[in-house]
């Protein structure tokens, strides 16, 4: 009959420390390679063109977000100096209504006085044939 053998404290921790060292051995030898230094490379080139793309797309949009303001800015302008306009028609026709009123006033009470001297007038003439 064999004997089964149990591994002692020992043994498990000298396989571990032998597969570790084999397994570093491995990367090293994969990160030595030919072949993995074309992949970084490789990686590293789509990283660049990635941050390429980035940063064309952030500029296209800051320059969107100016023509934005631009544009708004033009059209707040544009809208002032209409309202300002208007505003000043109004007060033109308003200014040109007062004028027109003060003129008929002027006229009335002209045209009133005309009307009083005129009875004045009468009545003296009236006074004098007495």
């Amino acid at each position: 009959m064999a004997k089964f053998a149990v591994p002692t404290l020992a043994d498990r921790l000298r396989a571990a420390q032998e597969a570790r060292q084999a397994q570093l051995q491995r990367a090293k030898a994969a990160a030595a390679s030919p072949e993995a230094a074309e992949r970084r490379e490789a990686r590293e080139a789509i990283v660049a063109a990635r941050n390429l793309r980035i940063a064309a797309r952030k500029a296209e949009e800051q320059a969107r977000r100016e023509r934005e303001v631009a544009e708004c800015a033009a059209a707040e302008a544009e809208a002032a100096a209409a309202r300002a306009a208007a505003l000043q028609a109004e007060q033109e026709t308003l200014a040109a209504k007062e004028a027109e009123r003060a003129r008929r006033e002027a006229a009335e009470q002209a045209e009133r006085e005309a009307i009083l001297a005129a009875r004045r007038l009468g009545r003296k003439a009236k006074k004098r044939r007495r």
